[in-house]
């Protein structure tokens, strides 16, 4: 879930608030700079929850001016999301003042100014900024949290505190996380007049994905580093063409770390130990992104990577087909997001229903995998109920669907919740066979 934070810092600063530069500036950052993560809005968040920070910073480099023109200044803008009971919090990052926050150039840890030719492009940088906190709601006074900024550090107001990427911090009775520092993952600048592509190569031929293969050994294991050395013939170049129509080729830092495959892995649901081992399904489906040295063009490269002789981790699944509209669900039985599937359309599911407070429920399946979304079995297999009274069969308020008339006592399936018909009256989709057959709710009374 994604919402927008109300900052309410005096100088209407985020959290990592870097915002356009002023000529002569470093940072644009409010010496009070707080953030309301849920306002009134949220329930409370329980103790020793684990908060993840992420920041998303855009840098534009300094260019210089050409024939005797002045240059262009650098710009420094992003967000950052805050991350908690499965749910994020974005805040943008605008204008504030500018003395609490620094940039330093990450190769050699040296402060410098945007509006200066020091901020270059292709160079990478971090921000510091002081005294940052986070409002997570008077509700929340008092608690104990552990915060995290990946590739961060995060220094709290204890005299003796030490920056860390992940920290424990007691909220005040405000329910505020105070920090005395906040620094940022590093972000590259870039030259926005860059003409510059990315495109991915194997023993000098251009490639649009990949397809490898590794073996597993005992217990179907696969170490990152196969897969890694795998993709090692796989490279990715900045193209960048010269005034005189020549093309220079220069290659980038390649994305396929071992660090990349195993963050992957994660997404995925992939157990990886701290050596690097995973249990290896019989296929896996990885995606690089390559970046240019210069600019923010890329490429990506798509990579299917099979094991033979993995484990088979396909589940048994049906297809069946769809009664009534029907929302997905989580194992809790709250529903997820505002999808939905549409009558008479077919969906893949457990052959089995899963019980959850006390309704059937069918686990959906995609590419032989358990989804973790579940559709209520009510809208697939329908209930079986009795007719209390005659009843016709309606295609419409107003229209028979047939001449049918079903009898007092006949059992008869429906479908999902009943349908409120433009009369008022509402009605059971009923008929697997048959769209667009309909019974009044009142003869089921």
């Amino acid at each position: 879930m994604k919402k927008n934070l109300r900052i309410v810092s005096a100088a209407a600063a985020a959290l990592l608030a870097v915002a356009p530069i002023a000529a002569t500036a470093v940072s644009t950052v409010s010496a009070a700079t707080t953030v309301n993560i849920d306002g009134n809005t949220s329930t409370p968040v329980a103790q020793n929850t684990d908060v993840n920070l992420a920041t998303n910073f855009t840098a534009i480099a300094y260019v210089a001016g050409q024939n005797g023109t002045q240059g262009t200044n650098g710009v420094v803008s992003g967000s950052v999301t805050a991350t908690y009971n499965g749910q994020s919090y974005t805040g943008n990052l605008t204008d504030g003042n500018t003395k609490d926050t620094t940039i330093y150039r990450a190769s050699d840890k040296k402060t410098v100014e945007v509006s200066s030719k020091d901020f270059a492009a292709g160079q990478y940088y971090y921000a510091v900024i002081k005294d940052v906190s986070f409002n997570f709601g008077s509700q929340n006074a008092d608690k104990k949290l552990t915060v995290s900024l990946k590739g961060g550090l995060l220094t709290t107001t204890d005299k003796d505190a030490k920056p860390a990427e992940s920290v424990t911090v007691t909220l005040d009775k405000n329910g505020v996380a105070n920090f005395a520092k906040v620094q940022t993952p590093n972000f590259k600048a870039v030259n926005p007049f860059s003409t510059s592509t990315v495109a991915w190569y194997q023993n000098n031929n251009v490639v649009t994905s990949a397809n490898v293969t590794v073996n597993a050994g005992n217990n179907n294991l696969v170490n990152v580093s196969q897969i890694v050395a795998a993709l090692n013939g796989y490279t990715a170049h900045e193209l960048t063409r010269g005034d005189n129509g020549k093309v220079d080729s220069n290659p980038v830092t390649s994305p396929i770390t071992a660090a990349a495959v195993t963050d992957q892995l994660k997404a995925q649901n992939i157990a990886v130990d701290g050596a690097g081992y995973f249990t290896a399904p019989t296929s896996l489906s990885l995606k690089f992104t390559a970046t240019a040295n210069n600019s923010n063009a890329s490429a990506e490269l798509p990579v299917t990577v099979s094991i033979p002789n993995g484990k088979v981790t396909t589940v048994e699944s049906v297809s069946k087909t769809i009664m009534h509209n029907a929302y997905y669900y989580d194992k809790n039985a709250k529903r997820v997001g505002t999808d939905k599937l549409t009558r008479y359309n077919s969906v893949t599911v457990s052959p089995k229903t899963t019980t959850i407070n006390g309704k059937a429920y069918y686990e959906v399946v995609e590419n032989g995998k358990a989804t973790g979304k579940y559709i209520n079995a009510d809208n697939i297999d329908g209930t079986k109920r009795t007719l209390k009274h005659n009843a016709y069969v309606y295609k419409s308020s107003k229209k028979r669907a047939n001449k049918v008339v079903l009898k007092k006592g006949t059992e008869v399936t429906t479908y999902g919740n009943p349908y409120t018909f433009k009369n008022g009256k509402k009605y059971y989709k009923i008929g697997a066979d048959t769209k667009k057959t309909y019974v009044r709710v009142e003869n089921f009374d």
